[in-house]
């Protein structure tokens, strides 16, 4: 899926504009005629996009284009996967944009291959909470700003629970015996998704215990180095996903088939699942399709005392190291993560502001949450000092198991994933 947008400009830099199809699905094409000689076009590209997600940005856009007048900025976006597909493509035929969306793995790429622009001299970066500075700076630099704190969490059909007189579970053992009263009705208690649900969950469960004890430094240099395998901490986390599988908690033919923040959105609107595990980010989604029940989303109760929070830095922007306008990119980038525009994207996607004055969305639904992150109860699905593609090679881990495969075999494939990354034998 497809979108592209050119932000609206003055009438009177334009002479000529011509429009076909519209802001939803079809691509929008702009014709500028006459524009003037000293106007610098930046192109951005990114993975949001949902008609919410591109309002708000369209707004940031020609926020800044208003206070630049002499700068034009266009944006395009593809979902999911395919975004990545297009973004590595385009950097490699040295046809990348001039800012654009990154997520972890794509940051160990581009950086490697010297494709990033440091970022550190920009204004924004004094903001950032130091959670989010210990993520975004490494002895070369910074190469990417966040603009969103996301998080996963467990999706609660309020009205269900109550009617089959359960409660919202507040850790592990409460969580198993709710979903054994409604496997014992007949009822497939959580819905999932074939990419992000089992493995957050795993992920979420299998580091905890090294953010709780403040030994993520040294685990991560472990593992980066080779002296450790990522099975060692992922391997209790996924044992607990294919013990949901085995006792019904989760249908893994019908989540393999499941993709993320949209059919699993769609099957929990329907009412008949009590949990779904998914990004909090959908929950605006989640309440504009008006489900006939009150739902809540809620931290992950895995733990034998409580819950936690698996969240992420997120929609973090990168400059292309080869942009031929660089200033203008740089400009814009240090634009769109003022504290205005973060908050505006963090309360229209449901999620936390990675600023040190920053505050939550004010969604509703999400505010369970609130507790865990301030507590600190929390794990980085994807922290910047692990030096290993772990979010795709979680989602493939995730898609085995879903497809039948056993624990072993999966913990098998992701060691071997780590010695060829280390070049281990």
């Amino acid at each position: 899926m497809k979108r592209r947008m050119q932000a609206r400009f003055p009438a009177a830099a334009l002479a000529g504009v011509f429009l076909l199809g519209g802001c939803g699905e079809k691509n929008m094409l702009t014709n500028y005629e006459d524009l003037p000689e000293n106007m610098t076009s930046i192109t951005f590209f990114g993975n949001k996009y949902e008609p919410e997600n591109v309002t708000v940005i369209e707004e940031i856009i020609s926020g800044f284009m208003d206070e630049n007048p002499d700068i034009r900025v266009s944006y395009e976006s593809l979902k999911g996967s395919e975004y990545f597909e297009a973004l590595k493509k385009r950097m490699d035929a040295g046809k990348g944009d001039d800012v654009f969306m990154v997520n972890h793995d794509a940051v160990l790429e581009l950086k490697k291959e010297g494709k990033l622009a440091d970022l550190s001299a920009l204004d924004a970066v004094s903001g950032y909470t130091d959670i989010m500075r210990s993520q975004m700076e490494d002895e070369e630099g910074i190469f990417w700003l966040p603009t969103t704190v996301s998080a996963f969490g467990l999706y609660c059909n309020l009205t269900l629970l109550k009617d089959h007189e359960q409660e919202v579970p507040e850790n592990l053992e409460e969580w198993e015996q709710v979903c054994d009263a409604f496997v014992k009705e007949g009822i497939t208690p959580v819905i999932a998704n074939n990419d992000i649900s089992l493995k957050t969950l795993a992920i979420g469960e299998g580091f905890y215990s090294a953010y709780r004890d403040d030994s993520q430094a040294e685990v991560f240099g472990e593992l980066n180095q080779g002296k450790a395998m990522l099975s060692e901490y992922l391997s209790s986390g996924f044992s607990l996903a294919e013990t949901f599988l085995k006792k019904g908690y989760i249908d893994g033919a019908s989540a393999l088939e499941t993709n993320k923040t949209s059919d699993d959105l769609t099957e929990f609107v329907r009412g008949e699942a009590p949990f779904m595990l998914t990004g909090a980010w959908a929950a605006t989604r989640v309440k504009n399709r008006k489900p006939e029940f009150d739902f809540e989303v809620h931290s992950y109760p895995v733990l034998e005392d409580g819950s936690l929070l698996v969240i992420n830095a997120d929609t973090r922007l990168s400059v292309n190291a080869d942009s031929e306008h660089m200033e203008a990119a740089l400009k814009f980038v240090d634009y769109f993560t003022r504290p205005d525009n973060i908050q505006k994207f963090a309360d229209q996607q449901s999620s936390f502001s990675p600023l040190k004055e920053g505050s939550p969305s004010s969604v509703q639904e999400i505010q369970p949450l609130i507790p865990c992150y301030q507590s600190g109860r929390t794990v980085l699905g994807t922290d910047g000092m692990l030096e290993l593609p772990i979010w795709e090679w979680t989602k493939e881990v995730s898609v085995k198991l879903l497809s039948g495969e056993t624990l072993s075999e999966t913990m098998e494939w992701l060691d071997e994933q780590n010695r060829e990354e280390r070049g281990l034998q």
